[in-house]
């Protein structure tokens, strides 16, 4: 018996380790060593997760950047023209009844309702050789609150540290004219490996009526970090990172009613490709991830909104 485990712990390594060669370029955002980590723990695996090396450095190349602009372009188009019209603001609004009814009893219960969103162009899928496309919508409900409630914690980014941890990890407002804000957030996101991103992004906030507000977020600059919080920290210049992050595009809307306010998140983000052959293994971990921090920001906006409104409302 012990000959047929012995046999069976060569093999198992020896392909294992064969594979890991083969997905590290594709790792992206996470490690598949936590997937063998599993199979292999009776024995004793431990270390070939330890040793799992970063995947190597990818460049954004230009038909890859020129394809998320054109995508950008057309779901700004989208989003004018709905906050033009003024009407079913909320992605849950275009459901069907039975489904919409329900989709508002669930945010007012406190849960985050989350959908995955594709824009076409002429209804043909927009290609992006190259890259990732990732594009979410997310719908929380505040109880009690007011318009100004949120917009104060939201344009608080000096505490976004605080509010969004440990999503993000260091931030500030670099410069703000009226309701126009550049702002630099630290996000380190955690899937098995971690990764850390420097960004800045310009931030315009826009007033609809009393009750209505929206903002249009661009990512203006996006660094991976290589060896954070120690001396020999930098910043890794394009083309030598890992591809986790190249661009994010984000629409926020606030809309007060029903005893409080509805806030809705859109996101749409670049990352790399998944080479052809793996995406049955890894790509649901690469594509968890901005879901994942997306309902993690409308859990934590509501948290924050709520927590300062009980702190205003306490007696002294």
């Amino acid at each position: 018996m012990r000959g047929i485990f012995s046999d069976l712990r060569g093999t198992l390594f020896a392909s294992s380790d064969r594979i890991l060669r083969q997905l590290t370029p594709a790792a992206g955002m996470v490690s598949v060593g936590l997937f063998f980590l599993g199979a292999l723990q009776p024995f004793g695996a431990q270390p070939l997760l330890a040793g799992a090396a970063d995947p190597p450095a990818i460049a954004l190349k230009p038909d890859t950047m020129a394809a998320f602009d054109d995508y950008v372009k057309l779901t700004e188009s989208r989003n004018a023209a709905e906050l033009q019209q003024g009407t079913n603001l909320l992605w849950i609004d275009g459901l069907k009844d039975s489904e919409r009814a329900e989709a508002y009893a669930a945010v007012k219960r406190g849960e985050v309702k989350m959908t995955r969103l594709e824009t076409r162009e002429n209804g043909q899928r927009i290609r992006c050789p190259g890259g990732m496309i990732h594009h979410w919508a997310g719908v929380a409900f505040i109880p009690g609150a007011r318009l100004q409630d949120v917009l104060r914690v939201l344009q608080d980014y000096d505490h976004h540290s605080q509010y969004y941890a440990p999503d993000v990890e260091q931030s500030k407002i670099e410069s703000r004219d009226g309701d126009h804000f550049r702002v630099f957030l630290r996000f380190r996101r955690h899937k098995v490996i971690t990764v850390v991103l420097n960004t800045e992004h310009d931030v315009r906030y826009f007033r609809d009526s009393e009750t209505r507000e929206h903002s249009r977020s661009s990512a203006v600059h996006i660094a991976e970090v290589e060896n954070p919080g120690k001396p020999n920290e930098r910043e890794k210049p394009p083309g030598e990172d890992g591809g986790f992050l190249w661009r994010m595009e984000t629409w926020w809307r606030l809309d007060e009613r029903d005893g409080g306010v509805y806030v809705q998140s859109e996101v749409v983000s670049l990352t790399r490709d998944i080479p052809a052959g793996l995406g049955w293994l890894i790509g649901p971990f690469v594509t968890s991830i901005p879901k994942e921090t997306l309902t993690f920001t409308l859990d934590a906006t509501r948290k924050a909104v709520s927590s300062a409104g009980s702190t205003a409302s306490a007696p002294k």
